[in-house]
């Protein structure tokens, strides 16, 4: 299904779309989520909006620049927007995502992935490349199963006691405070943990970093 939005631009400097950002609306149902998205006086806008039912709507084509990821960078570069496709899932955020919504994300990544060459490591959520500005597609996010599928990149044990914030520097999360940088982290590596970093957060995150490393020498 397509529902034009008019929230779009040219890509800047030419560039091509190299990520995926994955967002929750934020909103109760798909009309509104939709009625947003296309609101030109919103100034928003996604590539994709898959509903709970797992129905799929085009609303920007995806060689134009979306207005979804807003202020943030990943892996040292800024105007995320420009380098991305981004995909909203009708989700109010407080709630796990339904099946029939994952089967069809599923099915979106991998052709979207295939369409612009994007590997695995370079889907990610909205709060990775905006800590402590945005928490979407938060904790409920089942970043373990598009991993299994070949569609982003988990890691599936611990590994070393690094320091946490070089691994996240070099998974590609952006300067920030040290606990929204901590908070990011864990609403896509460790949902549902809080308080001051531990040893668990430094391992977790060295083998995602070990994990990310082994999917960019294999491309």
């Amino acid at each position: 299904m397509t529902h034009p939005s008019p929230n779009h631009g040219e890509r800047r400097g030419g560039a091509r779309p190299s990520l995926i950002v994955i967002h929750y609306t934020g909103m109760s149902d798909g009309p509104s989520a939709r009625a947003r998205l296309c609101d030109p006086q919103a100034e928003v806008s996604a590539h994709w909006l898959i509903d709970e039912d797992g129905t799929a709507e085009a609303l920007v084509p995806e060689d134009r620049r979306a207005w979804h990821a807003g202020a943030g960078s990943w892996q040292g570069k800024d105007d995320v927007n420009s380098r991305s496709i981004g995909i909203e899932l009708v989700n109010p955020g407080n709630r796990p995502f339904a099946a029939a919504q994952m089967d069809a994300l599923e099915t979106l990544l991998a052709g979207i992935m295939s369409r612009w060459s994007i590997g695995p490591e370079a889907v990610i959520g909205h709060s990775d490349m905006a800590p402590g500005r945005k928490f979407d597609p938060g904790p409920r996010f089942d970043w373990a199963r598009l991993a299994r599928q070949g569609l982003a990149v988990h890691p599936g044990a611990a590994g070393e006691d690094m320091a946490l914030g070089d691994s996240l520097a070099a998974l590609g999360y952006p300067e920030a405070e040290e606990n929204d940088r901590l908070s990011a982290f864990r609403l896509r590596f460790r949902p549902g943990e809080t308080g001051p970093e531990t040893e668990a957060d430094r391992r977790v995150a060295s083998a995602a970093v070990a994990a990310f490393g082994e999917i960019t020498d294999s491309a």
